[in-house]
Order: C-alpha cells, then sequence, then structure tokens
C-alpha cells in the first residue's frame, strides 16, 4: 500500500482531510457530494494521555469516561448539525444492528445503555450519525443515495470471513430496498498490506474461502504472509454487486502511520492501552431533511 498525505493524491483516491480546533478527520467526497455525512477520525486534537492529547473515541476500560466523551464533543463538532451517535458492542462478527431512529440512536457500547452487540449498523434515519471504532481493523461505510439508507461497518480478519460488510448490504436491501449497484462505498484506514502479518491459521482460512485467496497475501516468512483485507472486503462487495468504480478505499494505513491513527498491533505492547479510532456515517440532521433522502 502506497502511503500518501498529500491533499492531490487522496483527492485521487477520493478523499479530503477537514480539521476544526486541532481535530482532523479523513472525509470521502463522493459520499458527502451525495448527501452523506461523513469521517474517519485521527488520533490528533484529543484530552487522552495515550501518550498525549490523543482523540480516543472509545475503551471505558482503558481510558476515563471524562476523556472519551469529551473527544467525542471534539470529534462531532467536525460535522454541522445535530446528531445522535449509534454505536455498538464490537465482537468481531457478522450482527447487524438496525437503528431506526435518532431515540434508539444511543452508544449502546458500555453499561450506560443498553448493550448492542454488533459489527455493523444500518439505518436511514436523518440527524442519526452511525459509528465503529477501530484501531487496525477495516471501516467500511456505505450510503444509498437513492433510498437515503447508510452503514458502517467493523470488519477484522474474523468479520471478513464471516462477510460482515455483504450482511450489511443485505440488511439494507431488506430493510429499505438498497440495491447494489445504486451504492456508494468508502473504505477508510486500517492495517494494510504492507504490515498487517499473519500466520497459517489466517491463511487457511481465507483460502478456503476465498477462490482467488492467493491475490490477498504477500509471503513474508515460513507459514506468514501479510493479507490485504482492505482487498478482500472490496472483493466481497463487487461480488455483491457493488460497482468497483464506486468503491473509494483511503490509502493510509494505520500500522505505519501511528503519528496519525491508532494502531493495536503496533502499540498494544508497547504502550499497554491503545486509543480508538471511529468513522461514522449520517445523513442530513433531522431539522436540514424533508424525508427519504430529499433535501
Amino acid at each position: 500500500m502506497e502511503m500518501i498525505t498529500s491533499a492531490t493524491d487522496l483527492a485521487r483516491a477520493g478523499f479530503y482531510w477537514r480539521e476544526k480546533d486541532g481535530v482532523r478527520a479523513l472525509i470521502c467526497a463522493p459520499l458527502e457530494a451525495a448527501g452523506f455525512t461523513n469521517g474517519f477520525s485521527t488520533r490528533i486534537g484529543g484530552t487522552s494521555p495515550m501518550p498525549e492529547n490523543a482523540l480516543n473515541l472509545a475503551g471505558f476500560n482503558e481510558d476515563s469516561a471524562e476523556n472519551i466523551l469529551e473527544n467525542r464533543r471534539r470529534f462531532l463538532k467536525l460535522f454541522a448539525g445535530k446528531w445522535a451517535l449509534a454505536g455498538c458492542w464490537q465482537v468481531h462478527g457478522a450482527d447487524v444492528r438496525v437503528v431506526k431512529d435518532g431515540v434508539a440512536a444511543k452508544p449502546a457500547e458500555d453499561m450506560r445503555g443498553d448493550t448492542v452487540y454488533c459489527d455493523a449498523i444500518v439505518s436511514n434515519a436523518p440527524g442519526v450519525l452511525a459509528g465503529v471504532k477501530t484501531a487496525d481493523c477495516v471501516p467500511v461505510l456505505i450510503g444509498d443515495p437513492g433510498t437515503g439508507a447508510f452503514a458502517v461497518v467493523h470488519a477484522g480478519w474474523r468479520g471478513t470471513l464471516a462477510e460482515v460488510a455483504t450482511k450489511a448490504l443485505k440488511s439494507m436491501n431488506a430493510q429499505y430496498k438498497t440495491r447494489s449497484p445504486d451504492v456508494l462505498v468508502a473504505i477508510g484506514p486500517a492495517a494494510g498490506s504492507c504490515c498487517y502479518e499473519v500466520g497459517p491459521d489466517v491463511i487457511d482460512a481465507f483460502s478456503d474461502r476465498f477462490a482467488t485467496a492467493e491475490k490477498l497475501f504477500r509471503p513474508t516468512r515460513e507459514n506468514h504472509a501479510c493479507v490485504d483485507l482492505l482487498l478482500a472486503n472490496q472483493a466481497q462487495l463487487v461480488a455483491a454487486g457493488v460497482d468497483s468504480q464506486n468503491i473509494y478505499t483511503a490509502p493510509l494505513c494505520t500500522m505505519c502511520r501511528t503519528d496519525l491513527f491508532f494502531s493495536y498491533r503496533r502499540e498494544k505492547s508497547l504502550h499497554g492501552k491503545v486509543g480508538r479510532l471511529m468513522s461514522v456515517i449520517g445523513r442530513g440532521p433531522a431539522e436540514r431533511v424533508r424525508g427519504n433522502g430529499e433535501k
């Protein structure tokens, strides 16, 4: 994976940086142009000691609630309007949460509310910002301009094997009549094929599941290889009917760029505690939307 951050190169990939009051996020421009507020957070501009001034957005067992909630407040200031943040307690599976409205859109990830275990969230509700947390796993945002439906997905290697992204797409079809060829997809910063080394258990599992698994691996040492989870998720979505031209992949590796992102694989052994990024998507604040995607 080529590591780039210049505005020109990011624009070619379909992304740009947004910054406010020292907080920075990566935005997928085509999704935004289609009416979907979206963003992939960075570690910059927060209050958490990870090691300092880190924008940690989850992990109440490794950071204070005061820090996390203040960091979320700062992050949400990047997006105009009032938003209800919908989240979940992620378990590296393929279950999908459907959020019908803002009242149901509580973060639902700790003992403050009714915990919901899942790795994807689907909605079409105005003013709801659906989010997942990552620190090397693949975040996927899906938006359907025709129906106004959207989804956010957390896909580690287990979730990728379970086809969590395509299951979110199927849920969008079942709930909102989304058609795969109509959607736009943004795949955010994650551990890239340059760094994400796995062992024989993962290699064997992917070889059993993917007909062209050899394209996903770059051998590193005996019985080990680096896996391209971003390409794997893209391939699954294309196989499900998504137009490959409508899939935008951020060319940024979380393991290479720990100056910008949290990386569990790089930082856990060094610091013990690792912050979490958040990737979000939503459809226009409620007061600015008339219905079913019309503004």
